[in-house]
């Protein structure tokens, strides 16, 4: 007889929840304290000027830099300032659209919105990513850019996206949030794109609380970036403000980081190798282990040797089983969810009603022919995303916490999948 389970009054697989599942954070300790202190006591949390500035924001983008293999990095208060940065040294603005993923986080075509452009949504295949076969159809003559996104550490197919993209001259941004260290094919996330960009956000593979990066190996592009993220300005050139009428100067916004979440970022990039390490340990540990268990799929990955998630994402038969699963998993203390809910992101209110703050109807009545968001435009994101279930591992969990997943997994799958 199967064990009863925990949702229908039995005893849960897991006496406490798990350890938290924040990557990055979880990892903080007395490097990030001392950081930290050396900051307050220079007394210049200002990267630009201050009484003893120690420059942690700017040797944090050169080791960034250095490490990922590109020429140019930026360092910005945010994952969104970060796309709005790259979006805006791009030239996207208004009468552009921009394709994005029907699967991502509600900044990828925020940022697009609020850059002026317009986000035309490309459908997914079960790596929950852009699929490179269904963007071609999305391109007309106002079509500016692609945005793709690695989900949870999966990389895209890059090889294959950037084909397309250079077929028709559209730049490329790889919005790497939430794949800082995944890679494809041994070319990290992130560095495939013109220009890209990483989120240093609470939930990301490394982290400030809030903050993020643009990388690009694109001289003109880091340029318009950096006058994107600081008011015009290019300071380490210039000094101040250019008078100069000829150079490429424009107004821009302030995204600049300041030397305490740069003091972070520098230790937490240094730890980027090992927070991964210990996840695809554990990660490995759980799939291993449920390979071959009736009713349970899992997401494919792009690259095996190059995912850096901190998720399990199962792919089950329904929507009703997933919701189930769901359900009966997080009773037995194994917190389990669906990825934005189950629902591809254009769904949400302020994306499919093309809700803005203002009353114009900007950015979405610059076009000839109206864009439309219908329900059912991605068939394939409304049925994957559905039945999709995510359990969130962390760096700091232990092979016992591996099993007890495993073990969970196994109860609930034999009575409710």
């Amino acid at each position: 007889m199967s064990e009863k389970l925990a949702i229908n009054g039995g005893t849960p697989v897991r006496k406490n929840p798990l350890p938290p599942s924040y990557p990055g954070a979880t990892m903080f300790n007395a490097e990030e304290t001392v950081g930290l202190a050396e900051v307050v006591a220079a007394k210049s949390p200002f990267r630009f000027y201050g009484p003893n500035c120690l420059g942690k924001t700017k040797q944090f983008e050169k080791d960034l830099a250095k490490m990922f293999g590109v020429k140019h990095a930026l360092a910005v208060t945010s994952g969104t300032a970060a796309l709005m940065c790259a979006l805006k040294a791009a030239g996207v603005g208004a009468g552009d659209k921009v394709i994005v993923p029907a699967c991502t986080f509600i900044a990828t075509p925020g940022a697009v919105v609020c850059a002026g452009g317009v986000p035309v949504f490309a459908d997914i295949d079960e790596s929950l990513s852009m699929d490179p076969d269904d963007i071609e159809r999305h391109i007309d003559k106002y079509t500016k850019a692609i945005i793709c996104v690695p989900i949870l550490g999966n990389p895209c197919q890059m090889d294959r996206i950037m084909e397309v993209a250079n077929r028709h001259h559209l730049t490329v941004i790889e919005d790497a949030a939430q794949s800082c260290g995944s890679s494809y094919h041994g070319k990290l996330s992130g560095t495939f794109g013109h220009i890209n960009t990483f989120s240093l956000q609470m939930n990301k593979i490394i982290t400030t609380g809030e903050g993020g990066a643009v990388v690009t190996d694109d001289p003109k592009l880091y340029e318009r970036a950096v006058r994107y993220h600081d008011q015009g300005m290019f300071r380490e050139r210039e000094g101040f403000l250019n008078v100069n009428e000829n150079e490429d100067v424009f107004v821009g916004e302030d995204y600049r980081m300041n030397e305490f979440s740069g003091a972070v970022a520098l230790v937490q990039l240094h730890k980027l190798p090992e927070i991964i390490s210990r996840m695809r340990h554990i990660k490995k540990i759980i799939k291993d282990g449920l390979r071959n268990v009736p009713g349970i799929g899992f997401r494919r990955i792009n690259d095996e040797a190059g995912d850096a998630g901190n998720a399990i994402i199962f792919l089950l038969e329904s929507q009703t089983k997933a919701v189930a699963f769901v359900r009966a998993l997080s009773a037995e203390n194994i917190s389990t969810y669906q990825l934005y809910s189950g629902i591809p992101i254009y769904m949400q209110p302020q994306i499919f009603r093309q809700r803005t703050a203002d009353n114009s109807g900007f950015p979405f009545n610059q076009f000839d022919k109206p864009v439309v968001y219908t329900e059912d435009m991605c068939p394939h994101a409304l049925d994957i995303l559905s039945r999709n279930a995510v359990i969130n591992v962390g760096p700091t969990w232990t092979e016992q916490d591996a099993q007890d997943v495993v073990a969970a997994v196994k109860k609930v799958a034999a009575q409710v999948l």
